[in-house]
């Protein structure tokens, strides 16, 4: 059942009014007023206003929580745990685990042109709760999906769509996002290998030889295409001079998990927290407030200048998205909690033989010997060790494997 905002909601139509000098708050202010400012200048334009009123929104049933994880640093394809862990995340990410816990709630708008149309909240708790941290994730995220959705080549299909947001009395932080999937990568994978597990733990097999060869085949086309959409947000991304840096799947929301109805799969990225500006001017002026990490990592791999440090955040990004390659092969192909322990690092030859001698990962053996061996090739590409030889977004949508070429 759909309620109407809380009291402990703001009434205020301004924009977060509640607690005025909150970051998130100014920085949804200034998105509105730049909007007209912008038009003057012939930047990029504002194609839709944000709903920044609590009035115009009913909130539903909560749907869970969860906690962010932050890269600290990369320690290479060593002892990778290929599970369906509740955060998604791979083994070989050395992550830090911060304070602020986000809850999730549905709803709905209640007024205006978009009346009825479901959205998902994402509730950023006060700074009593949360601290500083929570309220600067918030206008982090707002403020990236502000600016991409001012873009004048038109929203990206493959990114979820800010529809508004408000702070309420008690200075959480609400972000309305238009609901598009409920389920994540990470739940996809998980639901799969689990099932993987449960029929082979039962002996279940089919006698059906084609109609096993019809299901693989209709998981490795949802796979790709889901690998695809993500790669596309990606690229729309970095295009528009924005890193993701919190890719993996749990951050890829999917609108089916369905495989035989895959030709409809629309995959898109959220989970912009972490999201850093890479543009020159940027770089230059500042570094931003979730990025010294990156940049420590950049100075220890010798980038420096600010056109050095944007091709290795760049490349770190795509790093992210070939953990994600993997997990999605070695996941959604085999069964629930496997261990890789591997010490091959990122010969990945050594690994696939490693794998082949491993009856129950030979699924993702195949899948990534697709096109004779067009998964592994790109693997070797984007988690090449020097970030200066690993491609761009747009190169890996276009490899053979990602183009569904291979099928």
């Amino acid at each position: 059942m759909l309620l109407t905002a809380p009291d402990c909601f703001s009434s205020s139509h301004l924009p977060f009014a509640s607690i005025k000098n909150s970051t998130a708050a100014v920085i949804l202010k200034r998105f509105r007023l730049n909007s007209v400012s912008q038009t003057r200048t012939s930047r990029r334009l504002c194609r839709a206003s944000l709903i920044t009123s609590p009035d115009s929104f009913e909130v539903g049933r909560l749907i869970g929580s969860y906690g962010f994880m932050n890269i600290t640093s990369y320690s290479g394809l060593r002892d990778i745990e290929y599970s369906s862990g509740d955060l998604g995340r791979l083994g070989v990410q050395d992550v830090g685990e911060g304070s602020v816990k986000i809850r999730l709630y549905e709803g709905r708008i209640a007024q205006g042109p978009l009346k009825g149309t479901s959205v998902m909240f994402k509730v950023y708790p006060g700074q009593r709760t949360g601290g500083i941290e929570a309220d600067m994730m918030a206008a982090n995220e707002l403020n990236a999906h502000a600016f991409l959705q001012s873009s004048s080549k038109g929203l990206c299909q493959n990114l979820v769509v800010l529809v508004g947001g408000f702070e309420t009395k008690t200075g959480e932080q609400w972000l309305a996002f238009r609901s598009d999937g409920k389920y994540s990568a990470a739940d996809y994978a998980k639901l799969t290998s689990e099932k993987i597990s449960k029929n082979h733990s039962a002996g279940e097999s089919s006698w059906n030889r084609f109609e096993t060869e019809q299901i693989l085949k209709c998981r490795r086309y949802f796979v790709i295409k889901l690998f695809q959409g993500a790669m596309s947000g990606l690229a729309y991304m970095h295009d528009h001079d924005r890193l993701h840096q919190s890719l993996g799947p749990s951050s890829v929301i999917l609108n089916t998990i369905v495989e035989k109805d895959a030709a409809y799969l629309v995959p898109r990225l959220r989970d912009l927290s972490f999201s850093v500006d890479i543009s020159f001017q940027n770089l230059e002026e500042d570094p931003g407030t979730f990025s010294e990490g990156l940049w420590r990592r950049a100075a220890a791999a010798g980038a420096f200048t600010p056109m050095e440090k944007r091709a290795f955040g760049i490349a770190d990004d795509v790093y992210e998205a070939g953990l994600l390659l993997a997990y999605l092969a070695f996941v959604t192909f085999c069964e629930a909690n496997r261990l890789l322990e591997s010490t091959f690092r990122l010969d990945l030859q050594a690994t696939r033989e490693y794998c082949l001698a491993d009856d129950r990962l030979l699924e993702a053996v195949k899948f990534l010997d697709l096109g004779e061996g067009a998964g592994w090739e790109l693997l070797q590409a984007m988690l090449n060790p020097d970030f200066q030889q690993r491609p761009i977004a747009e190169a890996v949508i276009n490899h053979r494997f990602t183009a569904g070429a291979v099928l």
